[in-house]
C-alpha cells in the first residue's frame, strides 16, 4: 500500500499521507514517498498547484499528522530526514509551486511542522496544533521553533511550546495560521476551491510571488525591495503579461503560457 498517494486533479496535485493506523506518522518509507511526490509537483509542467492532505482514522482521535514515528526513531527504518528536503523531505525543500494543506483532525510535533512548510493553511473546526516536543526531551526541531513563531507571535509560541499545549482551529485561525476555518468534511473541497482560485492566475506570476513571499520572512527591507525588482522584471518580460493586458482590454479571460 502506498504511504503517500498522488493523484492530479484539473492541473493540481491532491497528495495524500495514507498512514492512518499509525495516525500519518512518518517514518523512513513515508518520508521517501512524500519527497517522491513533492519532485513530481515541481517537475510536471501541467500542475501549478498541490494540496497536502491525510486519509484520516476516525475510529481514534482524527489525526493529520502525529509526526515522528518514534518506534523507528533511531533504527535503521529511521530514515525520516533527507539532504535536500529535511524532515519527511519536505520541511527544507525549495519549492517554486504553492502548496496547501488540507487539515482535517490533530496536526501535531512533526505533522504541524509539515503544515507550517506549507503556504496556506485551510483547516476544519475540529483540528488543532501542536509541537509537543517538550514531553520527550526532544525540540521542534523541523522548523517549528522558528515558523510558529514568526507566524503567531513570540509570547504564543513560547506558551505552546513550553507547556505542549495545542492550539485550536478557530484560536490558530484568528491569530493567522490557519487563513481559511471550514466545517469537518469540508476541508479537502476547500482546499480544492483555493487550489483552482490560484490556478485562474498567471502561473510564472504565481511561482515569481511565492517565491518573493517565502523569502520575505528572512531578510531585510533592502534585499526584499531588491527581490521585488527582480521578479517584476522578469514578470514584464514574460509573454504572459501581453497575455494578460490583452485579456484586461479585451474584457476576455487570459490564457496563459507560463512562460
Amino acid at each position: 500500500m502506498s504511504l503517500v498517494k498522488y493523484v492530479v486533479r484539473d492541473g493540481v496535485a491532491v497528495i495524500t499521507l495514507n498512514r492512518p493506523a499509525q495516525r500519518n506518522a512518518v517514518n523512513g518509507a513515508l518520508t521517501g514517498e512524500l519527497e517522491a511526490a513533492i519532485d513530481r509537483l515541481e517537475g510536471d509542467p501541467e500542475v501549478t498547484v498541490g494540496i497536502l492532505t491525510a486519509t484520516i482514522n476516525e475510529g481514534s482521535r482524527p489525526t493529520f499528522c502525529a509526526g515522528h514515528d518514534l518506534s523507528t526513531m533511531g533504527g535503521p527504518e529511521d530514515g525520516i530526514v533527507t539532504e535536500r528536503g529535511g524532515f519527511a523531505g519536505l520541511v527544507k525543500r525549495q519549492r517554486d509551486k504553492p502548496l496547501i494543506a488540507a487539515v482535517d483532525g490533530l496536526a501535531t510535533a512533526g505533522g504541524c511542522e509539515l503544515v507550517l512548510a506549507c503556504d496556506i493553511v485551510v483547516a476544519s473546526e475540529r483540528a488543532s496544533f501542536a509541537l509537543p516536543e517538550a514531553k520527550w526531551n526532544l525540540v521542534a526541531g523541523g522548523g517549528g521553533i522558528f515558523r510558529l513563531t514568526r507566524i503567531v507571535g513570540k509570547p504564543v509560541a513560547m506558551d505552546i511550546l513550553l507547556t505542549c499545549g495545542e492550539l485550536p482551529a478557530e484560536r490558530a485561525y484568528q491569530l493567522g495560521l490557519v487563513s481559511r476555518l471550514v466545517r469537518s468534511g469540508s476541508v479537502d473541497d476547500a482546499a480544492m476551491g483555493v487550489a483552482r482560485e490560484i490556478r485562474l492566475n498567471g502561473p510564472l506570476a504565481v511561482r515569481l510571488t511565492r517565491r518573493a513571499a517565502a523569502a520575505a520572512e528572512f531578510i531585510d527591507d533592502r534585499q526584499a525591495w531588491e527581490m521585488c525588482q527582480e521578479v517584476s522584471a522578469e514578470i514584464l518580460a514574460s509573454a504572459d503579461v501581453r497575455e494578460g493586458l490583452s485579456a484586461f482590454a479585451e474584457k476576455r479571460l487570459p490564457k496563459f503560457s507560463g512562460r
